[in-house]
């Protein structure tokens, strides 16, 4: 068997990767994405990929953080158990202990995302159709009134 196929046959019953926003990225236009970009076959793509999926899901599993400068780090939150309820039946349900993954996205990759959106074709035909978009300064003008009206931490700059 070769190093790549385990992670190949791992990764073959994952969903599509779905990313909000305008428009949605699969995990196969990524890999197409990365074969036309790299000049790799699909197949070498699909390899790469899975390989840092691969590496990534057990790096998290083992409890270590994932730091990408400048795109986010990936860190896993323990949550402890607790009493909860069925919300179709009322009943009392224990939820036991559980680790979730949690991404905090990096200072360049906010900057990238919150340009100008006529640099980026798919975010400007949606900001142009969308009348209820509000620039992002007076978005986190909003965030931070309301955080400093429920505390008295003066608002941040950088909240969005």
């Amino acid at each position: 068997m070769a190093a790549g196929a385990g992670a190949l046959k791992h990764w073959s019953g994952v969903p599509n990767i779905r990313v909000q926003g305008a428009g949605c990225v699969t995990k196969s236009e990524l890999i197409e994405r990365i074969a036309s970009r790299c000049q790799l076959s699909k197949g070498r793509a699909e390899e790469v990929v899975n390989t840092i999926f691969d590496c990534m899901t057990d790096a998290l599993r083992r409890g270590e953080g994932i730091e990408i400068r400048g795109f986010g780090s990936f860190t896993v939150r323990q949550y402890k158990a607790y009493d909860g309820r069925n919300p179709r039946t009322g009943e009392g349900v224990r939820v036991s202990p559980k680790r979730l993954p949690f991404f905090k996205v990096g200072k360049d990759l906010r900057e990238r995302i919150n340009a100008d959106p006529v640099s980026s074709p798919a975010l400007a035909s949606r900001a142009a159709t969308s009348p209820s978009a509000a620039p992002a300064e007076a978005k986190a003008s909003r965030t931070n009134r309301r955080r400093s009206e429920r505390s008295n931490v003066p608002p941040s700059e950088d909240v969005i």
